[in-house]
């Protein structure tokens, strides 16, 4: 999964795992209980829950499990890291990219969620303006993995039969 916070990524992720039978790895969680442990916020807690959820996905590929990863990765580096261990696990790697195409609904949901992580506040409407700033086009090996652009304006059941499709399609 791709796509900045708020967009839908965690709803769509959950339907397909339970559709799919697949594990779900989401990464704020993990960052949560990271910070919940005692270690501070002004540490790389975010690159410790990325690197965190990889060791767990790649436990659960090693089973010949399928894995779905609930993460921003706006970012070259994160995507690759999810290249490289479905390299490492010889398993084929696909990305759902969730957008939402109307700000005001976006940023609607942003602020109306509460999604329990007591270590972990919500992000803020300006926060996710930043990491849209900075989010990084597909190019390089990214560029190259079969993606799909999904807009959670939709109903979240055809978002999630258009991601299924898809990932049908890939097979």
């Amino acid at each position: 999964m791709a796509g900045l916070p708020g967009a839908g990524k965690s709803s769509v992720a959950e339907r397909l795992a339970v559709l799919l039978g697949a594990a779900l790895v989401s990464v704020d969680p993990i960052e949560s209980a990271i910070r919940a442990a005692g270690i501070p916020a002004d540490q790389p807690t975010g690159l410790a829950a990325y690197c965190a959820a990889e060791a767990v996905a790649g436990g659960i590929l090693a089973t010949g499990q399928s894995v779905i990863i609930d993460a921003v990765n706006a970012v070259e580096p994160a995507r690759l890291q999810w290249i490289t261990l479905a390299a490492r696990a010889g398993a084929p790697l696909r990305m759902v990219e969730v957008v939402c195409s109307d700000p005001a609904v976006h940023r609607a949901r942003l602020e109306s969620r509460d999604r329990g992580l007591s270590h972990l506040p919500e992000p803020t409407w300006h926060r996710v303006e930043r990491v849209r700033a900075d989010y990084a086009a597909w190019s390089g090996a990214s560029a190259d993995v079969p993606r799909i652009t999904v807009d959670s304006v939709a109903p979240l059941s055809r978002v999630v039969d258009d991601a299924l499709a898809f990932l049908a399609a890939q097979c």
